[in-house]
């Protein structure tokens, strides 16, 4: 799962440009299109960055795996990977493929800055492309990677869910609307294109260099709780997603999986872990201001995103545990990780500080507005006990 950089995005935002490839590949090949080593030939696309990056590097390294085929609209730095630079838009992509066996398509654009019409273009029609594709290049099986969020944040959501659990999600969040449609082009495609295998694998809290309204939920000077709500917190390490992807690679578990650190932290363990003290306000006045600072440009979260930090979607990850993976990492450590890694920052309102004079002036208005509400609410309060 990509963030492109800005010269990237926008190029995107624009039109696909596809380029030709970097340089091709001297590995032998089998008959039939295969790499010489044992194993299955396996592509990757966004390949050269987050995720993307660490599951090329871990597959290039993998005894089990014959050739790892990267593509993405840059050269990474797997130096043992055969590239193919080319937006995975282009129907080209169906004769990188040819020979391959499996692809793990992780080229999404889930970056808050993005133009979201833009977003779901590419999200949605590399989607396409790249299962078309593969169906025509006669690849056998492809692994997607969505997210938990497709479960929903809802009150009523058992502890922990199945990965049969039904998808209650909406689209108000950043990206999910995204997500859910990928998921439905997942349902899709093995009756489109009979004999592909389609796997879907779908993290919790991702945390490792990446960037989300979650995740800058922890750059906040104050943890927003909103009043009545239940949160748990499940996080997934980018290590730990990519050994259930290389599971789901080896065919070692297939279907629909979710993938996390076992059990959850209740919003007090948060708290107490992190050293954040809260702002709690009413629902009605967190969801309010939400709406109404992101209408106005002031940031980048809409106030979907707030359910998925008042409401549990913790997930059971036993697909994956019965076909014996495990997690690597605790939720204790993969925050306090999270808390390494956004030392320094400041959001205020999912609007991260310091980057521009006019981004740190929204900013600001944001924590004016949020700050006025809880004033409100305070000076209400004071009302209602002199009554």
């Amino acid at each position: 799962m990509s963030s492109p950089d800005p010269q990237v995005r926008a190029a995107r935002n624009q039109s696909a440009h596809p380029s030709p490839d970097h340089r091709p590949s001297t590995a032998p090949l089998r008959a039939g299109g295969t790499a010489a080593a044992r194993g299955p030939v396996v592509a990757v696309t966004g390949a050269a960055s987050g995720v993307g990056a660490l599951l090329t590097e871990r597959l290039a390294a993998s005894a089990e795996v014959g050739q790892v085929v990267a593509i993405d609209e840059r050269r990474g730095a797997c130096a043992s990977a055969r590239w193919h630079i080319l937006d995975v838009r282009d129907p080209a992509i169906a004769d990188k493929l040819r020979g391959v066996d499996v692809v793990v398509h992780l080229a999404l654009d889930l970056d808050l800055e993005s133009d979201a019409a833009a977003r779901t273009a590419y999200n949605v029609r590399g989607t396409q492309t790249v299962l078309t594709a593969a169906a025509a290049a006669g690849v056998h099986r492809v692994v997607l990677c969505t997210s938990a969020m497709v479960y929903g944040a809802l009150p009523d959501n058992e502890l922990p869910l199945s990965e049969d659990a039904e998808l209650r999600a909406t689209a108000e969040a950043t990206g999910v609307g995204d997500l859910l449609e990928i998921e439905r082009l997942a349902r899709r495609a093995p009756r489109a294109h009979p004999g592909l295998n389609v796997t879907v694998v779908r993290p919790a809290v991702l945390v490792g260099g990446t960037d989300t309204a979650l995740t800058r939920y922890f750059e906040s000077p104050r943890l927003l709780v909103v009043a009545g709500s239940r949160p748990a917190w499940q996080f997934c390490h980018v290590e730990d997603l990519c050994s259930a992807l290389e599971y789901a690679v080896l065919e070692k578990v297939d279907g629909e999986l979710a993938v996390g650190c076992d059990g959850w932290l209740e919003q007090e363990e948060i708290e107490e872990l992190s050293g954040i003290r809260r702002m709690e306000l009413p629902s009605a006045v967190a969801l309010g201001a939400a709406t109404r600072l992101h209408r106005i440009g002031l940031t980048p979260s809409p106030a979907g995103d707030l359910a998925y930090t008042m409401y549990p979607w913790v997930v059971s990850g036993s697909r994956l545990h019965e076909a014996g993976w495990r997690p690597k990492y605790t939720n204790e450590e993969v925050l306090a990780e999270l808390l390494e890694e956004v030392s320094g920052r400041r959001t205020v309102a999912g609007r991260r500080l310091g980057r521009k004079d006019a981004t740190a002036a929204g900013a600001a208005g944001a924590t004016v507005a949020l700050l006025g509400a809880a004033a409100v609410v305070r000076r209400a309060r004071k009302a209602r006990r002199r009554i």
